[in-house]
């Protein structure tokens, strides 16, 4: 084998950041410029992502995708109030407390979904229930969904409509993790409006590190009367947090890189082919499962323990999770990125099966 192949895709996150970005940090490291976003990049950021969604927006760079969501959530729900997300949603399960932590004790509430899509219909239930119980449940704030999911697949765009138009109705605001939004755009074919701001998400997490930023996310807010009396708070937000930057020009420099002539699209359009050729492989695999549909950049798969040993042995790195009940082998994910090379996909597969 190559001693040049890429093993490790444990995530999006451990690849380097995209030369586009790399370029534009170069660009922007250049003469004194106003600090805490009063440079020119940072006051470009609203009318570029108005482009981008074809909407009127408020854009707040921040570094980590946690902060993302958690600052976020806190303009939206009270900290008597409470959060409705899918069981396996990343504020859930792997955000450490922050979304408890940011909104001052709200809680999150998830509900079972099978592929990490949470089900219209599931919706008016509970949202019935907990308004009958008054002031012994923290009232229901937001409705938080992830695109694409945990699980790698993706909700249709008139799902999230569905799913919006009842949150809306029972006074919820609709934040949507965008974290992977980009690959969910690549292969739902749609444009970013339509998988936001038309579909009625209200605040969207942008996620860019995992599109090839080196450490940049953005907090955007699609104005109407919802969000409008939310802006006003976020810079204080922001900066009670710790999250502001001197340098935000840097931040500001990284996402539009990736917005300028569609490099975050790119970008993930490159990883979503990846995947599907993994996939391709991984079918052609005698005792590899699929459990969930494969949507965007993430495969989820159960394999026979010991080729995951072998494949450990020779430096492949991936996560694991808990195996399906009554599945013989152990789940695994398989991230691929735009750093990922076809090359990359074709020796893990040969590993596999050798």
């Amino acid at each position: 084998m190559r001693d040049d192949i890429r093993k490790n895709f444990a995530s999006d996150n451990v690849t380097p950041a995209c030369p586009a970005v790399m370029q534009a940090i170069a660009d922007a490291n250049v003469g004194n410029v106003p600090s805490y976003g009063h440079d020119t990049l940072s006051l470009t950021l609203n009318q570029r992502f108005g482009e981008v969604f074809g909407a009127e927006v408020a854009v707040f760079p921040v570094a980590t995708g946690t902060a993302t969501n958690s600052l976020a959530l806190s303009a939206m729900v009270p900290p008597y109030g409470a959060v409705l997300c899918d069981q396996s949603a990343h504020i859930n399960t792997e955000e450490g407390g922050a979304p408890e932590f940011f909104t001052q004790g709200a809680k999150l509430i998830g509900i079972p979904s099978p592929e990490g899509r949470m089900d219209p219909q599931a919706l008016p239930p509970v949202l019935q229930h907990n308004r009958e119980k008054g002031v012994l449940a923290p009232p229901f704030a937001a409705l938080s969904l992830t695109q694409a999911t945990e699980w790698g697949t993706t909700y249709p765009c008139k799902t999230i409509t569905q799913l919006a138009s009842i949150a809306h109705e029972y006074g919820l605001t609709v934040h949507m993790d965008g974290s992977r939004l980009g690959n969910a755009i690549a292969f739902l074919d749609c444009t970013p409006a339509e998988t936001t701001w038309q579909a009625g998400i209200d605040v969207l997490s942008f996620g860019g590190t995992k599109a090839g930023a080196m450490a940049a996310e953005a907090i955007i807010f699609f104005l109407n009367e919802r969000t409008r009396p939310m802006v006003a708070s976020m810079a204080h937000r922001i900066k009670r947090s710790g999250h502001s930057w001197s340098k935000q020009r840097f931040l500001a420099a990284q996402l539009l890189a990736l917005i300028d002539n569609d490099v975050w699209l790119e970008n993930c359009r490159h990883a979503n082919i990846m995947c599907q050729r993994l996939l391709h492989g991984l079918h052609k695999h005698p005792a590899a499962h699929l459990p969930f549909a494969t949507e965007s950049n993430e495969i989820f798969v159960v394999l026979p323990e010991p080729q995951l040993d072998s494949l450990r042995e020779e430096g492949y790195q991936f996560y694991t999770y808990p195996t399906p009940q009554g599945v013989p082998g152990k789940l695994v994910r398989f991230v691929t990125s735009f750093y990922t090379r076809s090359e990359d996909v074709d020796a893990l597969l040969t590993s596999l099966v050798s």
